[in-house]
Order: C-alpha cells, then structure tokens, then sequence
C-alpha cells in the first residue's frame, strides 16, 4: 500500500507545480530603482520618472526632456517619433498632478547596457471562468541612448 500511495503522489505533483502564483507588485520603489552602477541607475530613474510624469501624469510637454525627437516605437497602436507620441497620446492623457511613485502595480525594474525594463502586474478576466481573474506580468522595454529614451517595446497586439 505505502508504494502505491508513492506512485499516486509522484504523479499528482507535476500538477500541483502547475498552479499559479499571483504576480505582486513591489512596493519599494527606491529599492527597484537602485544599482551600484551609476549609469544604470540613471537609465532606470530616467525611464521610472518618464512613466510617471509623461505616460501616467499625462504631461506630453515633458516628453523632450525624456524622449529623443527619433524616438522609435514598436507598439503597432502608437505611431513612431517623439511628435507623433505626443500628439496620439495628448488626445487621450490629460495633464493631472505627477505622483511621487508609479501608480502602475511595478514588480521589477531591470537595466542591462542601453536597455531598462518595466514589469507590471496585469490582471485580466480568466478565459474559463468570466466571474474570475488571474494576474500575469505586462513587460515595457525601453532602449537610452544620449540620456534619452529612443526605442520603446511590449507585447501590445494591433487594437482595431
């Protein structure tokens, strides 16, 4: 008996690794932002601030200070340029006061080289139970080059 009880829970347990964890937000945000390298430091403070001030704040007249005029964009709903950003998203953002942190649930923030990362928890309707919802991560990649972000990434699909 004791070795088919074994067998019975050496199988169940692949599928009790398959559960999901909720994705949690960080609450640090001074923490996320530090690195003992100083230029990735500054490449996470420029993209972290960037986030808060233009994309959440919806301060579009801020976007030169973090955006260079070239700025690219990989999103297929947002046209590329800093200009045509600013002038898609000024239809939608109207100016509000800039938070001292984002207000986005941030799990991480990850700088390599040029590029800085932003994960955040996103949660969405579970599609086998509409009355339920699970957390997943949404990623923003961004690429700095001269002090300004010049290349934006994620996994947005083309909106109708």
């Amino acid at each position: 008996m004791p070795i088919r009880l074994a067998l019975a829970l050496s199988l169940l347990m692949p599928l009790a690794s398959h559960a999901q964890l909720a994705v949690t937000a960080q609450q640090d945000h001074e923490a996320l932002l530090s690195s003992p390298d100083a230029r990735l430091a500054a490449n996470k403070r420029l993209v972290y601030d960037f986030w808060r001030e233009v994309f959440e704040g919806g301060h579009m007249e801020l976007a030169p200070k973090y955006m260079a005029e070239t700025y690219i964009q990989h999103n297929p709903n947002v046209p590329t340029g800093r200009a045509a950003f600013v002038d898609f998203f000024s239809r939608f953002a109207k100016p509000k006061p800039i938070e001292a942190k984002v207000k986005a649930p941030l799990v991480a923030i990850t700088a390599e080289g040029d590029l800085v990362v932003l994960s955040f928890v996103r949660e969405l309707p579970d599609p086998k139970d509409n009355a339920r919802k699970y957390t997943t991560t949404w990623f923003d990649m961004f690429r700095i080059e001269n002090g300004k972000i010049a290349e934006h990434w994620d996994a947005a699909p083309r909106q109708p």
